[in-house]
């Protein structure tokens, strides 16, 4: 006999399922390789749904050397299209951990920004720069006074939009930066 499930048990066990793959994928991530590029991809405070796992797909098809992933939960990595197994993720509680690691090993950071801050293609980059990408809502966890050595980046739009969506945000910026780095 087939039991019927409420709304309720469908999403507690679609989530149950979500969980599981997760956790599948974290593991196999452990063996994900670097990428061609020096790039890194930092994803602060993002919301654990859908851009997480879109941005992974990005990550891989443009040579991601690694995604850092701060106070992100876990997310469903079926979007990704198994991107989350192939590139590496490390994972921080706070920005300023990121900042040290990635300050530590060299790179230039550059956050997206709407405000403040210099046109994407008008930036050279070096070949270990590291990108930020905030909330979709609520932009970057900390100030530019406290980071003076983040460079802002936005990517020019000529529409009514406010902004774009933050994974279609982050593969235009890979983009550039293959673009530039292979010219």
């Amino acid at each position: 006999m087939t039991e019927k499930l409420s709304a309720r048990q469908l999403r507690k066990r679609r989530h149950e399922q979500m969980l599981r793959a997760y956790e599948k994928n974290r593991r196999r991530n452990l063996l994900a390789e670097p990428g061609i590029h020096e790039f890194i991809v930092v994803l602060d405070h993002l919301k654990a749904g859908y851009n997480v796992p879109k941005i992974f797909r990005s990550a891989e098809a443009f040579g991601a050397r690694e995604v850092q992933l701060i106070d992100i939960g876990p997310f469903d990595p079926s979007p990704a299209k198994g991107a989350f197994r192939q590139v590496p993720a490390r994972f921080f509680d706070t920005f300023e951990k990121s900042f040290q690691d990635l300050n530590g090993r060299g790179y230039t950071l550059y956050a997206l920004s709407p405000t403040d801050s210099h046109p994407l293609q008008q930036e050279h980059f070096p070949a270990k720069s590291a990108f930020v990408f905030g909330h979709e809502e609520r932009g970057l966890s900390f100030s530019a006074d406290e980071y003076p050595c983040v460079r802002r980046l936005h990517v020019p739009q000529f529409g009514q939009v406010e902004s774009l969506n933050v994974s279609i945000a982050a593969s235009i910026v890979m983009y550039e930066y293959t673009r530039q780095i292979q010219a």
